[in-house]
């Protein structure tokens, strides 16, 4: 079961939430976290939990359409952030996969504390924002899907390992193959290009981030450290 974390912050427009929505298998789950509530709403969502302080949500009368016991209220004064309480629910409730849609702009340190779930041991298989599409790969778990990707001819992907290693990784359809590259921790493989608008990725060894800018046409690629 497929689990979606609706936050704050710019996510993918409503029609593409929607196609997001359609390309699922399978049953899910949707939580909100404060804000994202209005995220998912203005998709013509209505989701099964909605959870945090509440203190970015444009209007608190919203949550009166919701049962009480799907509204977890927490202190503004807590150890969690709103997106990791949504994170945690659905994970007790059994989604094995678990989206994370919107994020982007607003506070930096939300946008940091977001990528930093991708490190933990339970960490989002893939991250929407408006700007990009994100994926957290691992070898030897079910977080190794949905390869291969589909994307625009020339489009841009960067690759960044994640977590403990070693890294290993081999690649079909990236214009600088990925086969041969000794990952290391702080490595990073920017702007690569799918010239024939699809790749694949085989994960043999660590976890992966791979990032999809929407909109984006190729230009070249760097690998910095």
């Amino acid at each position: 079961m497929t689990g979606l974390v609706f936050t704050g912050g710019k996510g993918p427009s409503p029609d593409k939430i929607r196609a997001i929505i359609r390309g699922i298998s399978g049953k899910y789950l949707i939580a909100a976290a404060d804000s994202g509530l209005d995220l998912a709403e203005n998709a013509g969502l209505k989701p099964d939990w909605i959870t945090g302080d509440m203190d970015s949500l444009s209007d608190l009368s919203r949550l009166d359409a919701y049962p009480g016991e799907r509204v977890l209220r927490y202190p503004a004064d807590k150890d969690y952030t709103d997106t990791e309480l949504a994170f945690s629910l659905l994970h007790d409730k059994g989604c094995s996969a678990i989206w994370i849609i919107g994020g982007g702009g607003g506070r930096v340190d939300h946008l940091f504390g977001i990528r930093s779930l991708c490190e933990r041991e339970i960490f989002p298989a893939r991250w929407i924002l408006d700007s990009a599409d994100i994926f957290c790969v691992q070898a030897d778990t079910g977080h190794n899907a949905p390869f291969p990707l589909r994307t625009d001819a020339n489009a841009v992907v960067s690759i960044l390992p994640l977590a403990d290693g070693p890294w290993k990784a081999s690649s079909r359809g990236l214009r600088w193959p990925l086969d041969a590259v000794q990952w290391n921790r702080g490595f990073i493989g920017v702007s690569n290009v799918t010239p024939g608008g699809e790749f694949s990725l085989e994960i043999s060894q660590g976890r992966f981030m791979i990032i999809i800018p929407f909109g984006t046409s190729e230009k070249r690629t760097d690998t910095e450290e």
